[in-house]
């Protein structure tokens, strides 16, 4: 059985999550990986198939998404080509999370596509979204990778094909200890900016900047590191709590080690404003902007007690035994049908949906 695991490679998330799966899936097929897009700092501890450049999105230092420095950057031609040269009909199963080019390639060539992400869960209406949701980037988020057969992600099961977040097994095994710092990784500042704030709250902060390249240095009471993989997850699992993006598999890996939590959604980043207000449905703290009650917010927000752990199970082997039972049933298939309307819906009419419960 050949399986080819496609991997959206802007920002660390992707990555973090499909090791483990990659790994499970090895145990009963064979697998190539494909990753579009290189701005992660987080080896994949695989060897990569295909190296392709995708569509991805370039962090800015204010927030938020450098839309402008995205598009100029993107290769619309290199896109399609690659759309088209990528040889999914040689898999029994091809594997998206949230890749673009995979997902385009398998809908154009009829073969089945297993859509494992976050944004999958946001096929489903139950979701947490914000009051006045936004057409324009939900229609982003359902057309930039099409959902084939869906298999969501989130803080919770939302629906019958979302599962609970995978928690890294390297992670599970780390001891938790609490050091008395707080760990801060917002990839779309400029640590600055971040330094002005901090150091006005007299705690250890432990900032790690995607902008800066250099040796570590100490301001006061913050310290700056370069993304490092190794020393954050060192500080992180040290930590008192985390102030991060709302994204999905940090916050996530919070919730998970019982660490103070404050998530600062990106400026124009549909999917962390959902996040944000599915973390503050569950009573965590979330900031929409630093400026203004920012430094009143951290101090509040350094004086609560500590977290409780939330113990989410191990999921990987349940999504490896999925995948897997999928690509037995149609990877024979000369032409798969994908959904023309509801993902959700055309599942439920295959039959599909009962290999998830």
């Amino acid at each position: 059985m050949k399986i080819l695991y496609a991997i959206q490679g802007t920002g660390n998330g992707h990555i973090s999550r499909s090791r483990d799966v990659i790994a499970e899936l090895r145990k009963s097929a064979e697998v190539d990986i494909m990753v579009s897009e290189r701005q992660h700092e987080i080896d994949l501890g695989f060897e990569v198939k295909y190296n392709l450049r995708g569509l991805g999105f370039v962090f800015g230092k204010n927030g938020g998404i450098d839309y402008y420095a995205s598009i100029k950057k993107a290769r619309f031609d290199k896109l399609l080509g690659d759309v088209n040269d990528l040889p999914v009909a040689d898999y029994d199963m091809v594997v998206s999370d949230f890749e673009p080019i995979s997902s385009w390639a398998c809908r154009l060539k009829k073969r089945p596509c297993v859509s494992l992400s976050h944004q999958t869960s946001f096929v489903s209406p139950k979701t947490p979204r914000p009051e006045k949701p936004n057409k324009i980037m939900e229609f982003i988020i359902k057309w930039y990778a099409p959902v084939c057969i869906p298999l969501g992600l989130h803080f919770r099961e939302y629906d019958n094909f979302i599962k609970t977040p995978i928690i890294r097994k390297e992670l599970r095994r780390y001891e938790v200890r609490q050091n008395g710092h707080y760990t801060v990784y917002l990839p779309s500042f400029d640590e600055r900016t971040l330094i002005r704030h901090l150091s006005k709250i007299d705690v250890p902060w432990e900032l790690f900047s995607k902008h800066y390249k250099g040796e570590p240095y100490a301001e006061g009471n913050v310290t700056v590191y370069p993304v490092s993989y190794e020393k954050f997850i060192e500080s992180f699992t040290g930590s008192e709590g985390i102030l991060t993006n709302a994204g999905f598999e940090t916050p996530s890996e919070a919730l998970f080690l019982g660490k103070k939590l404050l998530a600062v959604p990106m400026k124009g980043q549909y999917e962390q404003e959902c996040n944000a207000v599915a973390l503050e449905q569950m009573g965590f703290d979330v900031l929409h902007k630093v400026g203004g009650d920012f430094d009143s917010t951290l101090e509040r927000w350094v004086s609560l007690p500590r977290a409780q752990p939330k113990p989410y199970r191990d999921v990987v082997p349940d999504i490896s035994e999925t995948i897997l039972a999928l690509a037995e049933r149609y990877g024979g298939e000369e032409e798969f049908r994908h959904p023309t309307g509801s993902p959700i819906e055309d599942a439920e009419q295959k039959g599909l949906l009962d290999l998830f419960l």
